[in-house]
């Protein structure tokens, strides 16, 4: 009975965590941790971990698949991706002193508020407009909201995918695939960090839960960026509009 409770909650919250990392570049660690503290008794900091871990192979492959359909900005990732790297250690660190609690809170409630944004207003920016911000100041911009996102990311567990996805539309004014795609990319690199910092300090996550996030979330994200990135825009925003929005409810609940 024990295994099957443990295959059903891995089962959704990997649904949960494919989908929103798929569709809006969403970290699994929104979906994936309060599911596990509150149905498997996971403590909170290695549930973290888990998380962050079954975001690496879900954003690469989204990654991936966003990058074969052009919709992916190496370039100006690679100079986010720095920086954000460097801050995500920091902010693991500093989350280990921290009450449980207060992890995670802040990653429901951007959620919830960023579905409802695409949904209302809908980001409609084109590839052509993109290409006339200036490079030099889009690289400044990346450093400066880089450090921000690294913080936020190791602190609360989060790959900082609702972060970079809203500043890479509404501050980067990227058009939303080529946001998502990015997002995607550099959260696989600092989830990736931010899961080896999570362990070195926790310790060996269960390796049962550990594995079957992993695929669940794998298998989802796949599913849902081959989707993402067939959709028309308007189609796009709104379907990742819905998926934020139910994800941040549901995650609330469990919470």
């Amino acid at each position: 009975m024990e295994l099957l409770i443990t295959v059903v909650v891995t089962f959704f919250a990997g649904m949960g965590a494919g989908l929103g990392t798929g569709f809006a570049g969403m970290s699994a660690a929104a979906v994936i941790s309060p599911m596990l503290i509150s149905f498997l008794d996971i403590q909170p900091y290695m549930a973290v971990g888990i998380a962050l871990s079954s975001d690496v192979l879900a954003s690469a492959i989204s990654a991936y698949t966003y990058g074969k359909n052009k919709n992916l900005d190496i370039k100006n990732g690679l100079i986010m991706m720095a920086s954000v790297l460097a801050f995500t250690v920091v902010g693991s660190y500093v989350s280990s002193l921290v009450p449980s609690s207060t992890m995670g809170n802040f990653s429901v409630f951007m959620t919830f508020l960023l579905g409802i944004k695409f949904i209302v207003r809908p980001v409609m920016t084109t590839k052509e407009s993109m290409a006339k911000v200036s490079a030099k100041k889009r690289a400044v911009q990346s450093v400066i909201c880089g450090i921000m996102i690294g913080f936020i990311c190791g602190f609360i567990g989060a790959g900082g995918g609702m972060m970079m996805l809203l500043i890479l539309t509404s501050v980067l004014g990227y058009e939303l695939k080529t946001a998502v795609g990015t997002s995607v990319f550099i959260m696989a690199f600092t989830a990736f960090t931010g899961a080896v910092s999570h362990f070195v300090i926790g310790g060996v996550p269960n390796l049962l839960v550990w594995v079957l996030c992993v695929v669940f979330t794998l298998v989802w994200a796949r599913i849902a960026a081959g989707f993402a990135n067939k959709a028309q825009p308007k189609t796009l925003n709104r379907a990742t509009g819905i998926v934020l929005v139910i994800l941040g409810i549901a995650v609330f609940l469990f919470s």
